[in-house]
């Protein structure tokens, strides 16, 4: 519980801190800082605050051995 009111509180304050502690260097964290830049911080915090609150997580690609 405590982590996640962290996460909240960088969320609010800087949110592609709090988007990459939720889920790491995905596309998520590029997409808000994206966000951040182009909305002016609002879409960004608005994004940080979605991916902390729905408990997303990062996926990352799984290789596939077996592909021909």
């Amino acid at each position: 519980m405590d982590n996640k009111v962290v996460k909240i509180i960088l969320a609010i304050l800087l949110p592609p801190v709090g988007a990459f502690l939720q889920v790491g260097a995905t596309k998520h964290l590029w997409i808000n800082i994206a966000l951040c830049i182009i909305t002016l911080g609002i879409g960004g915090l608005i994004h940080a605050l979605w991916l902390v609150l729905t408990d997303q997580k990062g996926s990352f690609p799984t290789p596939n051995f077996f592909c021909i």
